[in-house]
């Protein structure tokens, strides 16, 4: 039986997961300029959470509650989420962390297209709408400058919202059936002994205790990210709680001012503007369309 909806309580778990998931990023770009590669960071991102969450089932005689059912899914959740990490991780390698966040937000986007293109979906004047004005965030976001904003990280930032909608649909499918310790540590255990051919065939470096407690930290936002962000969408719907994403665009500039010593541009806050509209435009029109119960909804 699918667990009962507590909007209120999914925006909570939903605004402290993205306050995890931005000091996990600040911490990623922080390994980079320590001279960390993103392999071994991806490798440590998720060989820790999986062994934490082992150790305090283990303690707790609760290694039942890992049990599923649907490990096929859980495989397609990890090689899509893996993609996506690595894309998400990488471009804050490439870009500020502001911007880097902003292109994160065209993940609804991404979210409607999908609908369409896989799923058969009617979109109407609203989402289109959104959309379109979506698109010209980026384009104001991106502007003539290539100092401003590279090709290689607005390539990176599109790639990896794109993920994030696929992964997104797979949470809220997986979330049905599955407890949020169960869907993060599948995710671990897919996707670390990929992470860790990679990492093991580069070498095996050494690092400060700077270096250590910084990948200790990713671990530990990121494990804290996942779990909240799980179990917000058990229960809640993803339009609902999809606007307080943008939340983390405040960390992101607060980090960056106050680590990196970098402000966004202009452009930043002209389009910034635009993508967080169409995302919270796209968000309403699922919260509408889904609370029409029983009705044909017409397409929106």
């Amino acid at each position: 039986m699918p667990p009962r909806q507590r909007p209120i309580y999914a925006l909570g778990l939903r605004l402290a997961a993205m306050l995890a998931l931005s000091v996990m990023l600040l911490l990623v770009k922080l390994t980079g300029e320590h001279g960390i590669g993103l392999p071994e960071t991806l490798f440590w991102r998720q060989f820790l959470p999986g062994i934490a969450l082992l150790g305090w089932l283990a303690a707790r005689g609760e290694i039942g509650r890992l049990y599923t059912k649907r490990p096929l899914i859980h495989a397609r959740r990890a090689l899509i989420g893996g993609l996506g990490m690595f894309l998400t991780l990488g471009v804050v390698q490439i870009l500020p962390l502001a911007e880097a966040t902003v292109l994160g937000f065209t993940a609804p986007i991404f979210a409607v297209l999908l609908a369409v293109v896989l799923l058969g979906e009617k979109v109407g004047l609203w989402r289109w709408t959104a959309v379109a004005l979506g698109l010209v965030g980026i384009v104001i976001i991106a502007g003539p400058d290539r100092a401003h904003l590279p090709l290689n990280g607005l390539a990176t930032g599109i790639g990896a919202a794109f993920m994030v909608a696929l992964i997104s649909i797979q949470l809220r499918d997986l979330g049905r059936t599955e407890e949020p310790v169960s869907v993060v540590f599948w995710f671990s255990a897919f996707c670390t002994p990929a992470f860790a051919l990679v990492f093991l065939s580069i070498g095996l470096p050494h690092h400060d205790l700077a270096g250590w407690a910084m990948l200790l930290g990713i671990g530990a936002t990121g494990l804290a990210a996942q779990l909240l962000m799980t179990a917000a969408l058990r229960y809640g719907s993803v339009a609902s709680v999809i606007v307080m994403d943008y939340s983390q665009f405040g960390w992101a500039t607060l980090w960056g001012w106050l680590f990196f010593a970098h402000v966004p541009g202009p452009q930043t806050w002209i389009g910034t503007p635009a993508i967080i509209a169409a995302g919270l435009i796209i968000a309403w029109r699922e919260q509408v369309r889904g609370s029409r119960t029983g009705e044909r909804s017409p397409a929106a």
